[in-house]
């Protein structure tokens, strides 16, 4: 048996059980579930339910707590910030949601942190969530060091990537942007590994700040930033604003999000949203559609996040095929 095919209505009711027995409360699960679902549907397999028995294991061995309630504080008319109390951060991006968007309305731009929080899925489904909202949503997560400062070999931040993406004036998001401070995302060494493949000579450094190809000592060593030292510089700034903003542990305290050793990673996320209409108004969106423009109508160009909305009517209609290997790792 090679595998089985799933709809998206199948890959997240797989999800949300598989979630609920291993722990997590009906809102945890089905939020998570929901994230899963998106992950598969846009071709982020990473992210979609290869990712679903690392969460049940930290469900179980309480790397992440499935019961934890989410609460929200306002200091601030344009601040809102979420104790996510060490669940799941789906949750508590939910808990603070309406008073965050709300917030961005009346003050034409607003921020929303989370501290005490955990992977927080594919970050490019939260800009647009916010696009889908009329919103510019600009979103910033942190995670476990991986990735040592130019010249250094000891991991000071994580991949810490960053998204935004605009609104397109019919509920939906004209672009999205998202990508990480690594050259690749961590979690394909992760996959190198578990198959014993090696990966590429520009991917990452051992634990002596040499370059290597093989995917353990990766993962013992450092990733390399996307760009060099512009890249470590993106990284950077993520880690302030996810991590220093919002009070979340620093990345280079935080738990490894692989692995069951080291208890909650206690990491963090920062969401800026504004409202163009507080700004520049209907120009915006003449702009938006000018600078789009002169991307589109060149042959061979595309705009980011195109490719996801391909993959999403294709996946939608078609749905996933889920290999047996994994299969059998949710099945455990």
């Amino acid at each position: 048996m090679t595998g089985k095919q799933f709809s998206l209505n199948e890959v997240e009711a797989l999800a949300c059980q598989v979630l609920l027995t291993a722990g997590a409360s009906p809102a945890a699960a089905s939020a998570v579930a929901r994230s899963i679902r998106q992950a598969e549907r846009d071709g982020i397999r990473s992210h979609g339910l290869l990712y679903l028995p690392i969460y049940a294991e930290h469900l179980r061995c309480g790397k992440v707590l499935g019961l934890a309630e989410p609460i929200f504080s306002h200091p601030k008319p344009g601040s809102i910030r979420v104790d996510a109390g060490n669940g799941f951060a789906h949750t508590a991006i939910d808990a603070g949601w309406e008073a965050f968007t709300n917030a961005a309305r009346v003050c034409g731009i607003a921020a929303l942190t989370l501290h005490r929080s955990y992977n927080c899925g594919t970050l490019g489904h939260h800009a647009e969530r916010l696009a889908e909202g009329g919103l510019i949503g600009l979103c910033f997560t942190h995670a476990p060091a991986s990735i040592a400062p130019i010249g250094g070999k000891v991991p000071v931040i994580g991949t810490n990537p960053f998204a935004i993406a605009v609104p397109d004036g019919a509920g939906g998001a004209l672009l999205v942007i998202d990508q990480s401070a690594s050259i690749i995302a961590k979690s394909e060494i992760l996959l190198r590994a578990r198959k014993g493949e090696p990966i590429e000579p520009n991917w990452a450094l051992d634990v002596e700040g040499r370059p290597t190809t093989v995917a353990e000592e990766a993962l013992r060593g450092s990733m390399l930033p996307n760009g060099g030292q512009k890249g470590f510089g993106l990284g950077l700034m993520v880690e302030i604003l996810a991590a220093v903003l919002s009070g979340a542990n620093l990345s280079q305290d935080a738990s490894p999000f692989s692995g069951t050793a080291g208890g909650p990673p206690g990491t963090g996320q920062c969401f800026i949203a504004l409202d163009p209409s507080g700004f520049s108004g209907a120009v915006f969106d003449q702009s938006l559609r000018r600078l789009a423009g002169s991307i589109t109508e060149q042959p061979g160009a595309r705009l980011p996040g195109s490719r996801r909305k391909a993959n999403r009517t294709r996946i939608e209609a078609e749905g996933v095929l889920v290999d047996a290997a994994l299969l059998a790792r949710i099945a455990a």
